[in-house]
């Protein structure tokens, strides 16, 4: 009994490792590619932190430099009355009131002077003036105190982003690296035999390739642009000119065509005219993926898209039904 249980353990053990290999080579697939297409949705929300981290820096150097130039002008205002009172004390004395002012805090002293009727019309003036500034300037300190804030808060969350990103891609990696040479190296001869195929079609004469409803002149001319990039790799965070992310190359496209789109494809789908049926997509026209929209790409007709794909894969044609089609977006 023992020896036909060992023997049947043994047989068992025998079938399921010769399985294996073909189960773990499709659930490394499956996992890589929800790892890569969770990487580009991490590059996404990383692409607009970084365009808040870009519009935020801006707003504190502007705010900056106006407290600055704010802080000079008071300065100015506090000399000009400084030279009042020397010259009242030369004919005989300060005006209380401008000594008040001159030996308190100046950030307090408007609200606790009750004697500005005392004041002759043109230091009244100037007094104002100082007190109009100062307020000026405690405001925009607060408010650029408040934007540096952001700015950091939004350092943080690039940098929590990126070790995101960096961990799916390097998790793909061990994942593909667990293969056998083999396998990993018929993996690489797919992705190889699409790029090729998709640098055949964009050599192909205008009547032959891809092909479908023309579109503006504006999107002809981005798609002629991201048609010259076929080729370039998908590297997260880029936007050209010989590399790129999904939304990096529509926008990198557009702003050939003279178009400014926004950094990211879930802002970018905002950007143009929705087009619910793919029957109604023109060349050119934006086209989105996924329910979150983090994957964007130019409509090539025939069915076929342009885009910069994944990690691993360089900007090339593709079936417009390979991933989820969400809507389009004409632009200009």
């Amino acid at each position: 009994m023992f020896t036909l249980t060992a023997a049947a353990a043994v047989a068992l053990t025998s079938q399921a490792a010769h399985a294996d290999p073909q189960t773990s080579k499709k659930d490394v697939k499956e996992k890589v590619d929800k790892l890569y297409e969770d990487a580009e949705g991490a590059t996404e929300k990383y692409n607009g932190a970084k365009e808040k981290q870009k519009k935020l820096q801006k707003q504190v150097e502007n705010l900056q430099g106006s407290v600055a130039r704010g802080q000079g002008q008071l300065n100015k205002m506090r000399d000009n009355l400084g030279s009042m009172a020397t010259a009242q004390y030369r004919s005989g004395g300060i005006d209380p009131s401008v000594q008040l002012f001159l030996s308190s805090d100046p950030d307090n002293y408007l609200d606790r002077a009750s004697a500005m009727d005392q004041l002759s019309g043109k230091q009244a003036a100037a007094l104002k003036k100082v007190q109009s500034k100062q307020r000026s300037l405690a405001q925009q300190r607060k408010e650029a105190a408040g934007k540096l804030k952001d700015l950091a808060e939004t350092r943080k969350e690039l940098g929590d982003k990126k070790k995101s990103i960096q961990g799916k891609l390097s998790k793909a990696q061990s994942l593909l690296n667990s293969l056998s040479a083999k396998e990993r190296e018929r993996l690489q001869e797919k992705q190889e035999r699409a790029d090729r195929d998709s640098q055949k079609r964009a050599e192909l004469p205008s009547n032959d390739a891809p092909s479908g409803k023309p579109g503006s002149g504006r999107a002809a001319s981005a798609f002629a642009a991201a048609k010259g990039k076929i080729g370039s790799p998908y590297v997260w965070g880029a936007t050209g000119p010989s590399s790129f992310d999904c939304s990096g190359l529509t926008s990198w496209a557009y702003k050939q065509a003279g178009v400014s789109l926004p950094r990211t494809s879930q802002a970018q789908a905002n950007a143009g005219t929705r087009i619910s049926s793919q029957s109604q997509l023109k060349v050119g026209d934006l086209v989105f993926f996924y329910n979150d929209l983090h994957h964007v790409g130019f409509y090539a007709g025939n069915g076929q898209i342009l885009h910069a794909p994944k990690p691993g894969a360089n900007v090339r044609f593709e079936s417009i039904n390979n991933m989820p089609f969400m809507f389009g977006a004409r632009v200009g």
